[in-house]
Formats: structure tokens, C-alpha cells, sequence
């Protein structure tokens, strides 16, 4: 398959408001992006959060005490809530799309591994787009990502994506805090640039998320090295993501050399 693939990531902080709800439009939005990739045979996919917070909407308060099985119940419940969120969303553009779970395990060298390869290539070369969480119910310890951003990378590398946009919402990575008049955003970063001592005066409130700017530095930079640009930018945008296809100077772009900024 030759058409250009692009592994997108939506964060718990994109998708929802203060009171931690999911927030519908920017979901529509989200989905509205992608068919307008797909209608251009940018083929897509997305690497989405949010099971835990739907489940919470779901089930309201929960007696179980323990924090992982508890994140394993919300998980549970939500996921079949965001996939018809999803589901509905799509159907409405024509398109189809898929839930594919993982473990950090499955991206280990052997047949699960093979197996998620083939089962990616099949639903993309059908025209679906895979939606990809890590499978919350049964991941613990060890066989948990550090957050979906890692997911994210590892499905980029698995499917030999072109490129990889994780979306949270900030604007990419800043020399400072975001808030402060004499920061200023990086708007192309290299694998071999120091930038990590910036990370602590652009973080915000946690949020959610596992994931946050240091992890998303992390993230970017490494899958970069693999030759697979990485951007970090806002999904709070409108056309964050056409922008970025169309090569406007938004978020935060990672590449592997000077050479190619």
C-alpha cells in the first residue's frame, strides 16, 4: 500500500471539559479531519483516549476501592461507549472504522505481534479506520504502556506510518511556560537538541492523562529517530490536523536531523 499513513493521537485533556465529560464536538471535529484526509487517500490511524472517563460517565461513583481494578471497571464500560461515539460519527462521513486493543505484550517480536500487523494492513487496505486504545481491561504492570502517546509510537513504527501527530492541548513544546509573555513556542525540534530542560515550565495541570509533556518529549523524539516525523500540537483546533498535512507552521514538529527542518 502506497498512500500516505498517518497514526493521529487524541488525549483525555482534547476530548473533554472541565468537569471531566467528554466533549461531543471535538470529537466531530476530530472525525470531520480524518474523512477529509481519507477523502484525499491520507489513510489514518487513530490512536484515541478516553474509555475511563466515558465509563465514569457511565457508572458514576464506584465502591471499588483498588485504583487499577477500578480504571479496569471504568475502562470496561467505556470503551464500548466511545466506539459509539465513534461508530455514529463516522457513519455519517460513509466510513467505517474499527476497535483494535492492545497490550504493551502484543508489540513484542513474535505471532500477536504479526497478527496486529496483518489485521492493521487488512483494515486499512478495506478502507476502515482503526481506532486503538490499550486494552485497559486486562493491562496491568507490565503489560501497561507508559500512556497512549507509547502506543501511539509503537502502531506508528508497526504500520510504517509517514507520520505521527500526537494532539493534547497545548500548543507544542514552549522555552517556557506557555502563559509567560517571553516564552515562545519550538516550532521544529531536533532528535539531538537538549530541549528537555524546557519541559518543566511548559507542563500544566495533569489532568486525566497518564501522559504529559515529559512523556510526550519522550514520545516524539524517539519515534522520530525512526525516521517517522512527530508532531505535538494543540486538538482544541479546529484544522489542527489539515494544517498540518498542508505544512503550516503549527505544534510542535520533531525530526531526525538539522537537515531536515
Amino acid at each position: 500500500m502506497n498512500k500516505k499513513k498517518v497514526v493521529i493521537k487524541v488525549g483525555t485533556n482534547v476530548m473533554t471539559n472541565r468537569d471531566n465529560r467528554i466533549v461531543g464536538p471535538i470529537l466531530k471535529n476530530l472525525v470531520r479531519q480524518i474523512a477529509y484526509l481519507y477523502e484525499r487517500d491520507i489513510i489514518t490511524v487513530l490512536v484515541s483516549s478516553g474509555s475511563t472517563i466515558a465509563g465514569k460517565e457511565v457508572l458514576g461513583e464506584c465502591s471499588i476501592q483498588d485504583p487499577s481494578i477500578r480504571r479496569q471497571v471504568f475502562s470496561a464500560v467505556g470503551q464500548p461507549r466511545m466506539m459509539r461515539h465513534y461508530y455514529s460519527m463516522f457513519h455519517d462521513y460513509g466510513m467505517r472504522c474499527a476497535q483494535v486493543l492492545a497490550t504493551k505484550r502484543d508489540f513484542d517480536p513474535g505471532l500477536h505481534r504479526e497478527n496486529m500487523i496483518n489485521c492493521y494492513e487488512a483494515l486499512l487496505h478495506e478502507g476502515i479506520i482503526p481506532i486503538a486504545n490499550e486494552d485497559d481491561a486486562v493491562s496491568l504492570s507490565m503489560s501497561m504502556f507508559t500512556d497512549n502517546d507509547e502506543l501511539a509510537s509503537l502502531v506508528a513504527e508497526l504500520i510504517d506510518a509517514d507520520m505521527l501527530i500526537i494532539l493534547t492541548d497545548i500548543d507544542g513544546l514552549y522555552t517556557g511556560h506557555p502563559d509567560d509573555e517571553d516564552t515562545r513556542k519550538l516550532n521544529t525540534v531536533s532528535v539531538d537538541q537538549n530541549v528537555e530542560k524546557y519541559v518543566q515550565a511548559s507542563e500544566k495541570g495533569e489532568g486525566e492523562g497518564r501522559g504529559g509533556m515529559k512523556s510526550k518529549l519522550r514520545i516524539a523524539k524517539g519515534t522520530a529517530k525512526k525516521n517517522i516525523p512527530t508532531y505535538i500540537a494543540n486538538g482544541k483546533y479546529d484544522n489542527i490536523i489539515i494544517d498540518i498535512l498542508e505544512g503550516k507552521e503549527v505544534g510542535t514538529k520533531f525530526v531526525n536531523n538539522e537537515t531536515e527542518k
